[in-house]
């Protein structure tokens, strides 16, 4: 059976990611269809095109995509000036001996594959990162290179608790039973310029692996990247668990880290069968599926997985 599932801002694109899946496409280009969907919506601030700044008001996206037939992968961080990151990872994926290309690497790569550069930041977009330097650091919204010494100084004071910390995951199973899985993001909001996230990194925000599943994470990513959530799960699926208890068992390990900036991190998780869950460690998170018999996706709640103490 074809499927996709998919973070909640997935809904834009997951239509498309089906369309591909019922022409007989792969389980790549459906990812890539709808990926590029969300990264081209200009009401997502937290992924492609729209989205928020790092401290300087430069938008930097990160992506990653992974075949889970031959575990290729690739994907691109710290990556300005381009619209679709996800089609420049898989690019990156399929024509170079790499996994993964940084900032003016990853940049000149796109160039050369003809891809179209585009300004990325809106004035909606700017509009928020003005407003907030005016409130934590109205010197450096008036005199950027100035204040280079002292950037560093200012990312703890940007931890806005409504700030959009987003991520668009898809996963897709094709009609040939293979699996693949897709990250894309602009990142944490007001981030330190280069600042790469789990997004781009293999493992940590992305993993799939025909055999046993694929998994695909948001939220808080130096968390991610610390527990190489993404690939956690899918190995405690190759170890007999089920989906529920692989991902329960992923999150739960994050609980253990000692992390001033600890926030939540979710992920959505699929086998080769097809079968998928989706869980948070914070309450009233959703995700999105859709199969090829469905008219329309389906939206459901994800389960919350709370710290194991605080377990009634």
């Amino acid at each position: 059976m074809i499927k996709v599932v998919a973070s909640a801002n997935g809904i834009v694109g997951i239509g498309a990611a089906l369309d591909v899946l019922k022409r007989g496409g792969s389980a790549i280009s459906a990812v890539e269809a709808g990926i590029k969907l969300v990264e081209d919506n200009p009401l997502d601030h937290t992924v492609g095109y729209a989205g928020l700044p790092n401290l300087l008001g430069e938008v930097e996206l990160d992506a990653s995509i992974m075949d889970g037939r031959t575990r290729a992968a690739g994907a691109v961080g710290a990556f300005k000036d381009y619209p679709y990151a996800i089609s420049v990872a898989r690019k990156v994926m399929e024509e170079l001996p790499h996994c993964f290309l940084v900032g003016e690497g990853a940049r000149r790569f796109a160039r050369e594959m003809g891809f179209e550069a585009k300004e990325l930041l809106t004035d909606v977009a700017e509009e928020k990162w003005k407003r907030m330097m005016d409130e934590h650091a109205p010197e450096l919204s008036r005199g950027r290179d100035a204040y280079m010494d002292r950037i560093r100084d200012f990312v703890r004071l940007t931890r806005d608790p409504e700030r959009p910390n987003e991520t668009v995951n898809f996963i897709a199973l094709d009609s040939r039973g293979s699996l693949c899985c897709g990250v894309s993001t602009s990142g944490w909001a007001w981030k330190y310029p280069g600042r790469v996230g789990d997004s781009a990194v293999i493992g940590a925000g992305n993993y799939a692996d025909d055999r046993w599943g694929a998994c695909a994470c948001t939220g808080r990513g130096e968390l991610a990247i610390r527990a190489a959530t993404a690939r956690s799960v899918v190995l405690y699926l190759s170890q007999g668990m089920s989906l529920p208890q692989a991902g329960e068992r992923a999150l739960e390990d994050l609980y253990q880290l000692e992390d001033a900036y600890f926030g939540p991190v979710s992920l959505i998780v699929m086998n080769p069968r097809g079968e998928h869950v989706a869980m948070s460690i914070a309450d009233d998170m959703e995700y999105v599926y859709q199969d090829g018999e469905m008219m329309e996706p389906k939206k459901l709640g994800r389960h919350h997985v709370p710290r194991p103490g605080d377990r009634s």
